[in-house]
C-alpha cells in the first residue's frame, strides 16, 4: 500500500485531526510501508516537499586534467566547476531503477541503488562524509535520480541545496547549477549553497537527475537535499515523488522511441536486413542504420552506419549480396556490399534526383529511375506562367522520371525510356528479358480525369506493347512462370467485372481489389470481388502455389494466403493487430514483418510459411518501453440505424477505475481509411489515456476492409452518414458507460476527420470541445483549390459537381453552416498544405469570429497536410492536449501558458 499526499490524505486530516492521521499512517506501515518519497507535509497544500528517496549510483573518481593549473589563452586555469560543466557519459536515455548497471569504462560498472534522506527536518541524502583536514583525495562524482510525477500540467520551483557542487537535470535536460563549494569556517559548518529553477511539468512522471561533484578540498559532508515547491495557485498535492520508474505513456518516450523503416530477406531467408532509425538528441535529430541479422538466431552480423541516409536495401538474388542507397546533398549512390569477401563498392555514385531500383531476376542487372527537372520555365523570365493543367499547380508536376539499365558487372549504362511522360517501372519478367511499366496522363473527359496505360518493354530489341488503357490507375507483378500477370488497383479496374455493390451504388475506388490478367488471352479473373478485406500487399510465392496478400481487415491489417488454385482464401496469424513491412524469401518459404497492435508497440518478426509461428526477432522499443504502462484496449461496437455493427475500441486509462468519472476523447476519420489498431501513427490514443482520458476510436460506414458495399457508402455522401453515426455511436456509449462523464466529451479528427470534426458540430451540441486538424469547410473550394481535390472528389463525389450538386457542395459544408456551431472549436492547419488548403480553415475561422463563437486558429508554419517537422510536432501534439485539459478538465493553465497574451 502506497500512501500519497493527495486529496483524500489531506481531506482525512482535516476531518478527524491529527490522531487518525497518525492512525492511518500505522496502518498504510503495516500493510506495506509508507512511500517515504513524499515528507509529511502538514495541511498546507503550498508547503514545500522534500525528497526522501533517491536512486544513487556508487562514486567515481574525476581527476583533474593534465596541465589544469596552467592558464589557458584567456588566462584561467582548468577549475572544478569545469569538469562539472564536461558531460562524462550521454545521459539522453536515462530512466534507472533500483539494480541497473550502468558501464562505465568496461571494468568498472556503477550500479543504482536505493538511498535514503535523513529523518531529520533538513532531509539530507549522505553520500560521504568530509575529512577533517579538508583534503580527501581525488574530486569525485554520483548521479542522484529521482521521480517526479504531475497528476496534471502545474508549475513549481526547484531548490537542490549541498555544500559542493551540482548540476540539475529535468527528463534528462540541463535546469540548474550550482558550482560553489562551501568550506567551513574555522569550527563552524557552512552553510549549503543551492541551485534553484523553476519549472513546468506536464502531466505524467518526470525524471530528476542531479551530478553532484565532491571538492576533494572541501571538509564538509558531501550530502544534498532537495525540495519542490509548486508556485502560488497550485497545489502539492498534485505531486507524487519516488525511486519507481514505472509511467504512464508520455510524449518523450513516443517522440524518442527507435523503430525500423524497413526489412528485408535474403532469397535463402538465412539474413534479415533492417534499416534501424533512432534520435540523437533531445532536439530531434535523427539517424538512419543498416543492421544484418541472422534469422534462425537473431543474432547480429553486421552493421552499416556513419551518419549516411540509408535506406532501400535489397538483396541480390544470386551470391551473398545486397544493395542498397545512401543519400547526401540531394544525391545517391548506391552500393553493392558481397558478404562472402567482404567487398563494398558503389555501383553508381552521386546521381541526382535518383528514385527506385529493382534487380532482375538474374542478378545480372538493375533498373532505376533518375528525375530530369525542366532547365527554366516562364515563371523564373517574366514572373508570370501559364498553368498547363490542374495537375500544372503541383511543385514538380513538369519534372519526369524515365527508367535506366545498369550492368552489374561491367558498371555500363543505358537509357530505357523518354518522352513526354513519366515512366513508372512496375515489374521485370522471371527471365529478366521484358520489363512491365506504366504511364499516366491527364483526360479531363471523364473523371477520375487520367488514365494509365501499362507497356511491356522487349529489352534486347526495345520494342514496346501495350498491354492495356484504361481510366483507373493500377499496379502489376508478373507470376514466377511469366504467364500472368497480378495487378491491384480499385474495383473499375477492368470495369465492371470487378465490382460488388447493389446496383445504383458506385464503388469506392480506393478499395484496392487484385486480379489475375492472362497475357496470352488476356482475360481477367477480379480474385478479391468477393472477399471484403482491402489489398495493401502481394508477393507471388516461387516456393509454393500460392500468393500472400497485405490486407486491410477492418481495423486490422491481416496477412492472408491465396490459394489459385482452389480460389480459397487463408488467414495467418502473425502474432499483430496490424502487419507493417513485410518481405518474403525469393527461395525459401520465410517471411520478415514489422507489427504493432493496439497496446503493443512495433516489433520485427520472423515466420516460417509453413509452421506458420511467429518469431520475436527484434522490439526495438524494448528499453523506451519498458517501465511503461500502457492502456488497455477494449472492442466496443454499436449498431447503427440499418442495424449494421459499427466497429470501434476503447483505451482505458492506466488504473482505471470503474467507480470514478473520466472526460473522452471520441476519435475518427470518417473517409476511405479505417483508423487501425496499430500502436503508433500522429495521433497517440495511448497518450491521451496516459493522461487520463477514455478514448472511444470508432469506424463509420465508407470505409474500406470491410466489403465494397460497406465503402462504397462514402461515395456522394461527405459526411452526412458518417455524422449521424458518430452522434448515434457516441450516445450509445455514454449510455453503456457510466464512467464517462457525458459533459465532458471532446472529438478530433484530421484531414477529413477534420472536414466530419466540422461538420459534427454544426448538427450536435453533445461534444464540449473539439479539434479539427487540416479540415475542409467548404467542400467545392477544396474541390478547387487544393492540388487533389477534384482528383479527391471524382471518387468520393463521383459524378458530382458544384453547379450539379449545390446541396452536397454547399449545404453540407461547415462554412454554410457556421451559424448552428456552439462548441468550442480548435483549427490546426499547416501553412503550406498542399492537400487542404489552409484558407479552409481560415475561412471557417473568420466565420466563427464574427459570430462571436470560441474558436482558436493555430497554424504551423512550413508544414504540410501532416506536421513532421520534430519540434513543431512536439508542440503541435501538446496544443491538442492543452486544448481539451481546458475545456474537458477545467484546466485552462497550460493552454494559456502556450498561447494566452502575456
Amino acid at each position: 500500500m502506497n500512501v500519497r499526499y493527495d486529496e483524500d490524505f489531506m481531506m482525512l486530516s482535516k476531518a478527524f485531526g491529527r490522531w487518525a492521521m497518525v492512525g492511518f499512517l500505522v496502518m498504510a506501515a503495516l500493510a506495506g510501508g509508507i512511500n517515504r518519497a513524499v515528507a509529511d507535509q502538514g495541511e498546507d497544500p503550498n508547503e514545500p516537499i522534500s525528497i526522501l528517496e533517491w536512486l544513487v549510483t556508487d562514486s567515481v573518481e574525476q581527476a583533474l586534467p593534465a596541465f589544469d593549473e596552467v592558464k589557458n589563452l584567456e588566462g584561467k586555469v582548468f577549475e572544478l566547476k569545469n569538469l562539472l560543466g564536461f558531460e562524462p557519459v550521454e545521459i539522453k536515455e536515462w530512466w534507472p531503477m533500483a539494480g541497473d548497471e550502468l558501464d562505465w569504462d568496461g571494468e568498472l560498472k556503477l550500479q543504482w541503488r536505493q538511498r535514503a534522506a535523513s529523518e531529520d527536518p533538513n532531509h539530507f541524502v549522505r553520500l560521504s562524509e568530509g575529512a577533517e583536514d579538508g583534503s580527501a583525495g581525488s574530486a569525485e562524482m554520483i548521479y542522484l535520480a529521482a521521480y517526479v510525477e504531475a497528476k496534471r500540467w502545474m508549475k513549481i520551483e526547484l531548490e537542490v541545496k549541498s555544500c559542493h557542487l551540482l548540476k540539475a537535470y529535468l527528463d534528462n535536460q540541463e535546469i540548474a547549477t550550482k558550482a560553489s563549494s562551501e568550506k567551513p569556517a574555522k569550527k563552524e559548518s557552512a552553510k549549503p549553497g543551492k541551485a534553484t529553477a523553476k519549472l513546468v511539468l506536464e502531466t505524467g512522471k518526470h525524471l530528476l537527475l542531479i551530478k553532484a561533484l565532491r571538492d576533494p578540498n572541501n571538509a564538509e559532508d558531501w550530502q544534498i537535499q532537495a525540495e519542490l515547491k509548486p508556485d502560488e495557485g497550485w497545489q502539492s498535492c498534485n505531486l507524487v515523488l519516488g525511486v519507481d520508474p514505472a509511467s504512464k505513456m508520455n510524449l518523450g518516450r513516443l517522440a524518442h522511441s527507435p523503430s525500423v523503416g524497413q526489412v528485408s530477406i535474403s532469397p535463402d531467408g538465412e539474413l534479415i536486413g533492417l534499416v534501424r532509425r533512432g534520435r540523437k538528441s533531445l532536439e530531434g535529430k535523427s539517424e538512419s542504420w543498416l543492421e544484418l541479422r541472422r534469422s534462425v538466431d537473431n543474432s547480429l552480423v553486421n552493421t552499416y552506419r556513419g551518419g549516411m541516409k540509408i535506406s532501400s536495401i535489397k538483396w541480390a538474388p544470386v551470391g551473398r549480396k545486397f544493395s542498397y542507397t545512401s543519400s547526401e546533398n540531394g544525391e545517391r549512390t548506391l552500393w553493392l556490399v558481397d558478404l562472402e569477401t567482404g567487398l563494398v563498392k558503389p555501383l553508381i555514385e552521386d546521381v541526382k534526383e535518383m528514385g527506385g531500383y529493382s534487380w532482375s531476376p538474374e542478378g545480372s542487372f538493375i533498373i532505376y529511375s533518375v528525375t530530369e527537372k525542366p532547365e527554366k520555365d516562364e515563371t523564373e523570365k517574366t514572373g508570370l506562367r501559364r498553368v498547363r493543367g490542374m495537375e500544372d499547380r503541383q511543385s514538380g508536376w513538369r519534372n519526369r522520371s524515365f527508367l535506366y539499365q545498369l550492368n552489374v558487372a561491367t558498371g555500363t549504362r543505358r537509357r530505357l525510356t523518354a518522352g513526354r511522360l513519366s515512366t513508372n517501372l512496375n515489374s521485370i519478367s522471371p527471365d529478366g528479358k521484358k520489363v512491365l511499366f506504366s504511364q499516366s496522363r491527364p483526360n479531363y473527359e471523364e473523371r477520375p480525369y487520367e488514365e494509365t496505360e501499362m507497356f511491356v518493354l522487349e529489352l534486347s530489341t526495345m520494342k514496346v506493347e501495350s498491354l492495356w488503357k484504361n481510366k483507373w490507375s493500377a499496379s502489376a507483378q508478373w507470376s514466377p512462370d511469366g504467364e500472368k500477370l497480378l495487378v491491384t488497383g480499385g474495383p473499375a479496374t477492368f470495369g465492371e467485372i470487378g465490382e460488388n455493390v447493389p446496383a445504383g451504388m458506385i464503388t469506392n475506388d480506393y478499395d484496392t481489389q487484385a486480379f489475375i490478367f492472362d497475357l496470352q488471352t488476356k482475360e481477367v479473373d477480379p480474385i478479391t470481388r468477393e472477399f471484403d478485406p482491402q489489398i495493401k500487399g502481394e508477393w507471388w510465392s516461387k516456393t509454393e502455389d500460392a500468393i500472400y496478400f497485405r490486407a486491410v481487415d477492418k481495423s486490422h491489417v491481416r496477412l492472408f494466403r491465396f490459394d489459385p488454385a482452389a480460389k480459397t482464401y487463408e488467414v495467418i496469424d502473425t502474432g499483430v493487430e496490424v502487419l507493417g513491412g513485410m518481405d518474403i524469401a525469393e527461395n525459401y518459404p520465410r517471411a520478415v514483418y514489422t507489427g504493432s497492435s493496439a497496446a503493443m508497440p512495433l516489433k520485427v518478426f520472423t515466420m516460417e510459411l509453413k509452421e506458420r509461428k511467429p518469431q520475436l526477432l527484434l522490439y526495438p522499443g524494448q528499453k523506451e518501453y519498458r517501465d511503461v504502462t500502457l492502456s488497455e484496449v477494449e472492442r466496443w461496437t454499436f449498431r447503427n440505424e440499418r442495424n449494421v455493427e459499427i466497429e470501434g475500441r476503447i483505451y482505458y486509462p492506466p488504473e482505471f477505475d470503474a467507480g470514478e468519472e473520466y472526460p473522452c476523447m471520441v476519435y475518427y476519420y470518417g473517409g476511405t481509411n479505417p483508423v487501425s489498431r496499430s500502436f503508433d501513427g500522429s495521433y497517440p490514443y495511448n497518450l491521451w489515456a496516459g493522461q487520463g482520458y477514455v478514448v472511444y476510436i470508432l469506424q463509420p460506414s465508407g470505409a474500406t476492409g470491410f466489403g465494397q458495399e460497406f465503402s462504397a457508402l462514402h461515395v456522394n455522401d461527405w459526411g452526412i452518414i458518417v455524422a449521424d453515426e458518430i452522434i448515434d455511436g457516441v450516445k450509445q456509449f455514454l449510455a453503456a458507460h457510466a464512467f464517462v462523464d457525458a459533459e465532458r466529451v471532446g472529438c478530433l479528427g484530421a484531414s477529413y476527420g477534420g472536414f466530419m470534426t466540422q461538420l459534427l458540430q454544426t448538427r450536435t451540441d453533445i461534444f464540449a470541445a473539439a479539434v479539427s486538424h487540416a479540415g475542409i469547410s467548404s467542400i467545392s473550394s477544396y474541390w478547387g483549390e487544393g492540388y487533389w481535390g477534384y482528383l479527391y472528389c471524382a471518387i468520393s463525389a463521383a459524378d458530382s459537381h458544384p453547379w450539379s450538386r449545390p446541396e452536397l457542395f454547399v449545404k453540407q459544408s461547415s462554412l454554410f453552416n457556421a451559424d448552428k456551431i456552439n462548441t468550442p472549436l480548435l483549427l490546426l492547419h499547416g501553412t503550406v498544405d498542399t492537400n487542404v488548403p489552409p484558407g479552409e480553415s481560415i475561412q471557417l475561422f473568420t466565420a466563427l469570429k464574427l459570430l462571436g463563437r470560441e474558436v482558436e486558429l493555430v497554424e504551423v508554419e512550413g508544414q504540410n497536410h501532416g506536421i513532421s517537422e520534430y519540434k513543431k510536432r512536439k508542440l503541435w501534439m501538446k496544443t491538442i492536449m492543452a486544448w481539451f485539459d481546458k475545456h474537458l478538465k477545467d484546466q485552462p493553465q497550460w493552454w494559456e501558458e502556450l498561447y494566452e497574451e502575456k
